[in-house]
C-alpha cells in the first residue's frame, strides 16, 4: 500500500494527509472475502465522483457539492454507508449509493483514496522551475474558500463554544467529525438547515440547537471562512 500511495503522489502531484500515512489493515467484507486497499480501484471510482465533486475531490457547483478530499477515511466510509442505507438522504447520490454500484470494497477503496489527498489552500505561485502542466495540476487541486461577510471575532467566540470540541480548534476535524476548514460555506449552510429541521441527524444536537440569530450564523460563517487562511 505504501508503494501505491507513492504512485499517487508521483502520478498526480497529490500529497498524502496524516489520515492516510499508515496502511489500512486488511479486513473481512460482508461477503466473507478479505479486503486489501487498492489505490488504482479508488482512483477509478473517483472518476465517477468527479462529475460533482471535482477531479481531485475539491467540490463543485459553486460550493453546492462539498470537498470530500483529505477527510478521515472512516468518516467518508460512514457517510457513503449512510447514503446507501438512506439514513442520510441525498437525491444525487441515489443512482450510485447501492450495493451493485458501490459495494463495501469500493466504499473502502475510494474512502482511503480520498483520504490520501491534501488539497492545497492556494494555487502555486509563479515558479520558473515548474512547467505549465504541473502548475495547472496543482491549481486544480487547490480549494480556496471565499471570505464571508460578518464579525469574525464574534464568530470565533461562537465557534469556540459550540464547534471546536468536535471539529478542533483549527477546523480540521477529528476521526468521525468532518473538517469545517476548507469546506464550502454554501454546502455547510445547507447541512445546518438539514440538521435544524431534522432532515439529517446530528450527534451533538444540544450545541447545534443552542439559539443563534441570523446575525450569529453570519458571524460564524465569517469565522469559518478564515480557517484555511
Amino acid at each position: 500500500m505504501r508503494l501505491a500511495m507513492v504512485t499517487i503522489v508521483v502520478a498526480t502531484g497529490l500529497v498524502c494527509t496524516a489520515w492516510a500515512q499508515k496502511a489500512p489493515e486488511p479486513r473481512q467484507l460482508p461477503d466473507g472475502k478479505t479486503w486489501s486497499y487498492d489505490a488504482d480501484a479508488g482512483r477509478d471510482i473517483m472518476r465517477t465522483c468527479a462529475a460533482c465533486h471535482g477531479e481531485f475531490g475539491g467540490g463543485g457547483g459553486g460550493g453546492v457539492y462539498p470537498r470530500i478530499s483529505g477527510m478521515h477515511p472512516d468518516y467518508i466510509a460512514e457517510q457513503l454507508r449512510a447514503f446507501k442505507s438512506r439514513a442520510r438522504e441525498n437525491i444525487p447520490m441515489i443512482p450510485y449509493a447501492n450495493d451493485r454500484e458501490l459495494p463495501e470494497k469500493d466504499v473502502l477503496d475510494v474512502s482511503y483514496y480520498l483520504a490520501a489527498i491534501t488539497p492545497p489552500k492556494h494555487p502555486p505561485s509563479d515558479d520558473v522551475t515548474m512547467d505549465a502542466f504541473e502548475r495547472l495540476t496543482l491549481a486544480k487541486q487547490a480549494v480556496q474558500i471565499s471570505r464571508q461577510p460578518g464579525d469574525i471575532a464574534a464568530g470565533q467566540k461562537l465557534y469556540d463554544a459550540d464547534c471546536m470540541e468536535c471539529h478542533a480548534r483549527d477546523g480540521l476535524g477529528r476521526v468521525k467529525k468532518p473538517p469545517l476548514a476548507q469546506q464550502h460555506v454554501p454546502y455547510l449552510r445547507t447541512q445546518i438547515t438539514l440538521f435544524l429541521t431534522g432532515q439529517r441527524q446530528h450527534e451533538d444536537v444540544d450545541e447545534l440547537m443552542r439559539p443563534k440569530s441570523a446575525k450569529d450564523w453570519e458571524n460564524l460563517w465569517a469565522y469559518v471562512s478564515t480557517l484555511d487562511d
